[in-house]
């Protein structure tokens, strides 16, 4: 059966696939940089690793999770990069039987392309989250991973 961590953005659960967690961290001081979209809050260090914060309620609902106290940052690696996706909680990790699952009809809409499915359990729908197809859907996201290179680069 395969795993999620499931976590709340806005007031919905949503997961993603546990092998493209890393880690599960507290928000630390999250390093703000100018002129980036407004789903970037900046940068931060998470164990030498310089990588960019996306506030994930700002992505999926246009407001920002950020004024929250107790807030999470799932660090997520893709095929491209490592993030940080903040989020009001992570609640657990699950094991998903797999006629839980069910293909969402919204994949066709280009907005939400980055939802890969339903978990469908007795108490709660939970969408699942492809990460890869999140981080290249985002505008400015190009410019963001040059950023960090160049950011990478001056630190070596």
């Amino acid at each position: 059966m395969p795993k999620v961590v499931v976590f709340h953005a806005g007031k919905e659960e949503y997961a993603l696939p546990i092998e493209y967690v890393v880690s599960i961290e507290k928000v630390e001081e999250v390093r703000a940089i100018p002129h980036l979209p407004s789903f970037v809050l900046g940068l931060v260090k998470v164990r030498g690793e310089l990588i960019p914060v996306l506030d994930l309620a700002n992505i999926l609902y246009e407001t920002s999770a950020v004024a929250e106290t107790g807030m999470f940052l799932l660090v997520v690696h893709t095929e491209t990069m490592q993030i940080g996706l903040v989020v009001k909680e992570a609640k657990e990790i699950l094991e998903v039987p797999n006629d839980s699952f069910t293909n969402v009809g919204l994949l066709a809409y280009s907005k939400t392309n980055y939802f890969s499915g339903i978990i469908n359990l007795k108490d709660s729908l939970i969408t699942q989250i492809d990460p890869n197809v999140l981080v290249e859907s985002l505008e400015g996201i190009r410019e963001i991973k040059d950023y960090v290179n160049e950011q990478k680069t001056h630190q070596n």
